[in-house]
């Protein structure tokens, strides 16, 4: 008898952890080169930039221009702002906070619920325009 609750103890464990911790490694990796770490919560996927505030704005900004956004309303406050947008129709939110000197977060969730995909697109735009362009 103890045998057999021995195995079920461990085949539940192993089900934690195949299920379970898969998908904390997955929202914790280290997904974008440069950035950082992305982390996908609550249909928002963050990441953090190594630019001051004011540059990953004009980038945030350069990225909603680049992607033919309507309705963009931009709200700026010292060290923290949104931008609201629509783009290919999906409603798109930035949020872009201060964390240190040249330290700047950025959470952008795409849609009612969050679509990863498409706001890791747009992170990568967002990672373009704070890189230095190549002379050609």
């Amino acid at each position: 008898m103890l045998r057999r609750k021995n195995w079920f103890l461990l085949l539940v464990t192993g089900i934690f952890f195949i299920s379970g911790c898969a998908v904390l490694a997955v929202g914790g990796a280290a997904v974008g080169a440069g950035s950082g770490t992305y982390l996908y919560i609550n249909g928002e996927l963050k990441t953090d930039y190594y630019s001051s505030f004011e540059k990953v704005w004009a980038a945030c900004e350069k990225t909603v221009a680049d992607m033919r956004a309507v309705d963009v309303m931009p709200y700026k406050e010292v060290g923290k702002g949104t931008i609201s947008a629509a783009i290919n129709d999906e409603k798109v939110q930035f949020t872009v906070s201060y964390k240190a000197k040249d330290l700047t977060t950025v959470a952008i969730r795409v849609g009612l619920i969050g679509n990863k995909l498409s706001s890791q697109l747009l992170h990568d735009k967002i990672s373009d325009n704070l890189s230095p362009k190549s002379d050609k």
